[in-house]
């Protein structure tokens, strides 16, 4: 007798392959039994809404646009089974001082901003609209002599 035959036909190996086999027929019996449901003509589509957040970012007495200012939101992504994870995402503004973030979470997230010859912005805000407009204002740091 091989070994390695041996070793495939143990019981818990015999066992295991009986278990996959049931479970494949069993799914594919399932499947076939349900039929999708017809689609309502009278209910409107829904189109998916995704969210992006735009922050706006501005500086001195004259609101002026700051570009190449980098952007950070932070938040915590909450899961049952494992320590919470801590999210970071970095973007940067352009010339008209906007910055887009795709696929923000609604909540509260940590939003700040760095530009080089400003003063360092940062705030805890709440998200609660998917298409939401944050305007941040920077102001000048304090002048060392």
């Amino acid at each position: 007798m091989d070994y390695t035959f041996y070793w495939l036909m143990t019981p818990k190996a015999i066992l295991s392959f009986a278990f996959v086999c049931f479970l494949s027929t069993a799914g594919a019996s399932l499947a076939q039994t349900q039929s999708p449901a017809p689609p309502d003509s009278s209910a409107p589509a829904k189109t998916p809404q995704s969210n992006r957040i735009r922050i706006e970012v501005t500086g001195g007495d004259a609101d002026t646009p700051v570009e190449n200012a980098s952007v950070y939101l932070k938040y915590v992504e909450e899961r049952k089974l494992r320590k919470d994870k801590k999210v970071e995402l970095n973007v940067k503004t352009n010339r008209e001082g906007l910055a887009h973030i795709p696929d923000a979470p609604m909540g509260k997230v940590l939003v700040q901003v760095i530009a080089e010859g400003w003063k360092t912005y940062g705030k805890w805000m709440e998200i609660t609209d998917p298409r939401q407009i944050i305007k941040i204002k920077l102001e000048k740091p304090p002048r060392w002599y």
